[in-house]
């Protein structure tokens, strides 16, 4: 252990209780809104979904939320945690614990220290109960032992990782603001795809681009493979051969029909999902893969259960053809974009090493 530092357990250092057990058709009193599970993200809590429910003055004391409490989640993604940093208290329901530190412990010192856990798989195996749903239950909880190190040293390590995870996150937000960018260029150059304000010449997708359907997956799986498998959400696999060349945008058939992926190297094609390939006489790729990213799919969707596409009503599609030049004047500015995009992401990548690094420093 390191020097100046202490093990105790949880429930050696605070106060912790979980939240109302909620009946409608019996509750009393007044109505007020609560936080359940689905408010408390990691490290943030979501207002998206405030549900409101009735308590009795009496019950206050025991189910009210204070600035400082740290809410971490008793069932599913267990120990995933909040602190409540808000001047106004809020009640809340059981399947949150409310955990209330004492002086000599920071609570975001605590949740960075259930990060920690959570992230190398030991809060669930060790501390979870149930076999199908994973539950946190007060015992257990309170039963993980904390390293502990003095007041001032806490406030140094929380200072250290929250500069390296906003680090983080203003290099995620360059990235989000660098694909407004090339959305906004796309816009610009082209104008509304709807409306086809610029009077470009339309064409139907069959006579510009063709349609590769997708095959079994399983048929092809191999971990030491060259080529990726993909599917509508990303990478599934390794592959021998592929389906789809270099420069195939990726749309889904089943599913998650409306998240296109560029992809710019050879692959393999599932059948859960279509590859585009421009002919690059009257489309260009990255033209291509914008198009799809701002055309709304679910308007070609037919199924009630999981939205589904056809390759033969995506033929019949008809879409604004620019000049090439122009679409390869635009494939070069979104070039030079990606190109950033990759050195923000290998910045991103280094620095979170960095961080897990650190957290492996002062919490192994």
């Amino acid at each position: 252990m390191k020097q100046g530092w202490e093990i105790k357990k949880l429930g050696e250092v605070c106060e912790s209780d979980l939240g109302k057990t909620l009946n409608q058709s019996k509750d009393t009193g007044e109505l007020r809104p609560y936080l359940c599970a689905i408010n408390v993200l990691w490290d943030k809590i979501d207002f998206t979904t405030l549900k409101e429910t009735r308590f009795e003055d009496s019950e206050l004391e025991r189910y009210t939320i204070r600035k400082g409490d740290l809410l971490i989640c008793e069932g599913g993604d267990i120990g995933r945690a909040a602190i409540w940093n808000y001047d106004y208290e809020i009640q809340y329901q059981n399947a949150l614990h409310r955990v209330r530190l004492n002086d000599g412990v920071l609570s975001r010192f605590l949740l960075l220290y259930l990060k920690h856990l959570k992230d190398s798989g030991v809060l669930d195996a060790r501390y979870g109960k149930g076999v199908t749903i994973k539950h946190l239950v007060k015992s257990s909880l309170l039963s993980i032992p904390i390293p502990i190190p003095p007041l001032e040293e806490q406030e140094r390590i929380v200072k250290e990782l929250d500069c390296l995870s906003g680090v983080i996150e203003k290099k995620k937000q360059q990235l989000k603001e660098l694909d407004a960018l090339a959305q906004s260029i796309f816009y610009q150059m082209f104008g509304d795809h709807i409306t086809n304000e610029k009077g470009w010449e339309v064409k139907k997708w069959n006579d510009v681009l063709t349609i590769i359907n997708g095959k079994n997956q399983k048929a092809v799986e191999n971990p030491n493979g060259e080529f990726p498998i993909y599917g509508s959400g990303g990478i599934m696999g390794y592959a021998d051969k592929y389906l789809c060349p270099k420069n195939t945008i990726v749309i889904g058939r089943k599913g998650n029909i409306n998240k296109p992926i560029f992809v710019k190297e050879p692959f393999w094609n599932v059948d859960t999902a279509f590859g585009l390939i421009a002919d690059n006489t009257h489309i260009a790729p990255s033209y291509l893969f914008f198009y799809c990213r701002i055309f709304d799919f679910e308007q070609l969707n037919k199924a009630v259960t999981i939205p589904s596409l056809t390759k033969s009503d995506l033929l019949l599609l008809e879409m604004p053809c620019p000049p090439i030049h122009l679409q390869q004047e635009f494939a070069e500015k979104i070039e030079a974009i990606e190109k950033q995009k990759e050195l923000i992401k290998q910045s991103i990548k280094e620095t979170e090493t960095l961080f897990n690094s650190r957290m492996n420093y002062y919490f192994n």
